[in-house]
């Protein structure tokens, strides 16, 4: 069975976040909320405070197919700093396991290396932090297992395209039309 993971930092943009976990669980994709700090209590940008599933410690991953990290400051910069998701990262890339991110994220996985020789696309004024990418102005990016979207505003066509990667084009399809997109 597929399983994603979505990493959780304190000042995370909950649209971004939510979003996804929320159209990943309604076609019965196994989705994982996860904190990276040292509660399973995170509190987002705009003080909405939401309950992981676990920690980043709870988790081995092996069993994960597609890791996402969602944009918003200083959330973005939490997961930047977090030494066990940047080895979870590097890991999932190299095993081509799904990494995907949004809004400011994605310069998570440039810094790290991980965009080099790719197409992606973040929150404009982020393009220079994904070192080695060529920076696309869509809505969406997929180069590969690596997904990339640019904000808040892309958050619902992001979900479809996580939703695609397991569950086929038709299925987000539906499930776009289910939620009147």
């Amino acid at each position: 069975m597929d399983k994603v993971y979505v990493f959780f930092a304190d000042g995370f943009e909950e649209i971004e976040a939510l979003t996804v976990v929320d159209m990943l669980r309604r076609v019965n994709i196994e989705t994982v909320m996860v904190s990276v700090g040292k509660t399973k209590t995170v509190t987002g940008a705009h003080k909405i405070v939401v309950q992981t599933d676990g920690v980043f410690e709870d988790y081995a991953y092996e069993d994960g197919n597609m890791a996402v990290l969602p944009g918003g400051m200083p959330g973005t910069n939490h997961l930047m700093a977090h030494e066990g998701l940047k080895q979870l990262l590097c890991d999932y890339n190299n095993k081509k396991k799904y990494l995907a991110a949004i809004c400011a994220a994605p310069s998570v996985l440039g810094q790290h290396g991980l965009l080099k020789g790719r197409h992606a696309t973040c929150y404009p004024g982020f393009e220079e932090k994904l070192l080695g990418a060529e920076a696309m102005p869509d809505a969406v990016v997929m180069d590969g297992h690596i997904i990339t979207s640019r904000g808040m505003g892309t958050a619902i066509s992001f979900g479809a395209a996580l939703v695609s990667v397991f569950a086929g084009e038709e299925t987000a399809e539906e499930l776009l039309k289910a939620i009147q997109y």
